[in-house]
């Protein structure tokens, strides 16, 4: 199987996870995280399911799955123990055109989820096309370690430099030189080791004046913000 790369916009879109243990736990998690409106299917589900039901950040359903659970749904996910009910939410999906993933079951799904590397809004994903998912973990592990949250912090902070030009009326295309500048740097580096200081003064010496760290960051970037 050759699978086609994409990266899914589902912020406010309906997203059913069927199953309500440790690994269905961990689906409504990720799906959060990227804004989803969420509802479980399971007659057991875990408490931290419960949690997040009783304050309304996902719809519970404690019962079995039912082939209607899938009305107006964007994605399914199935993450339970029974092979047989995986299997048919599987066929149900496809007879109502549903993104599909199966828990470990390539063979039924008609999308696979990569191993991720997240810092911020940098997502690294691996794939081994369901040949072999320890290895994409040992490769996650291996990204984890290579890129830490320093890489969130630059990508803010490159986001805000670049919001600020567009603003003055730049053309995008002349932004690459400039960009490849501070890529080339040691940004990263002296973001990690927090040195405020060095860090103006690259940006002073790449685009001059007015671009400093303290004005640039929005509130969203939190984690700069709180080394300042």
């Amino acid at each position: 199987m050759k699978y086609y790369p994409i990266n899914l916009d589902i912020k406010n879109r309906n997203c059913l996870v069927v199953g309500g243990g440790t690994v269905g736990t961990r689906k409504v998690t990720t799906l959060l995280k990227c804004g989803a409106r969420v509802t479980v299917v399971s007659p057991d589900p875990a408490p931290q399911l419960k949690k997040l039901a009783a304050t309304g950040s996902i719809q519970l359903k404690e019962r079995s799955y039912q082939s209607d659970d899938l009305n107006k749904m964007f994605l399914v996910i199935g993450a339970t123990d029974d092979e047989r009910l995986n299997r048919q939410v599987s066929i149900d999906a496809e007879r109502v055109n549903t993104l599909c993933n199966i828990t470990d079951r390539p063979e039924v799904c008609n999308f696979i989820l990569p191993a991720i590397v997240r810092r911020g809004d940098l997502v690294i994903t691996i794939s081994t096309s369901g040949k072999s998912p320890a290895l994409a973990k040992r490769l996650r592990r291996n990204l984890e370690t290579q890129f830490g949250k320093e890489y969130a912090d630059f990508l803010c902070l490159m986001g805000a430099i670049r919001d600020k030009l567009l603003s003055q009326a730049h053309e995008p295309e002349a932004h690459k030189a400039v960009f490849n500048q501070l890529i080339d740097s040691d940004l990263v580096g002296l973001i990690k080791a927090d040195k405020t200081k060095q860090i103006n003064a690259l940006l002073y010496e790449i685009l001059g004046e007015g671009f400093n760290i303290e004005d640039l960051l929005p509130e969203s970037c939190m984690e700069i913000n709180e080394k300042l």
